[in-house]
């Protein structure tokens, strides 16, 4: 898989993982743990991105 496909499939991972964030904070069910949880996987990608963006600069 080439790096920059790779990027984009991370994007979409983290724009759909943002989205259920979202979801979970309205969802009156959801604990404070899954959210936090949520949020470093978030985190995880965010900078995974970054980082692999910068090595192709």
């Amino acid at each position: 898989m080439a790096l920059s496909s790779h990027i984009e499939e991370l994007k979409k991972k983290h724009s759909a993982l943002s989205h259920q964030v979202e979801e979970a904070q309205r969802a009156p069910g959801t604990s404070d743990a899954e959210i936090a949880e949520m949020k470093k996987q978030k985190l995880r990608l965010k900078e995974e991105i970054e980082r692999l963006s910068t090595a192709t600069a």
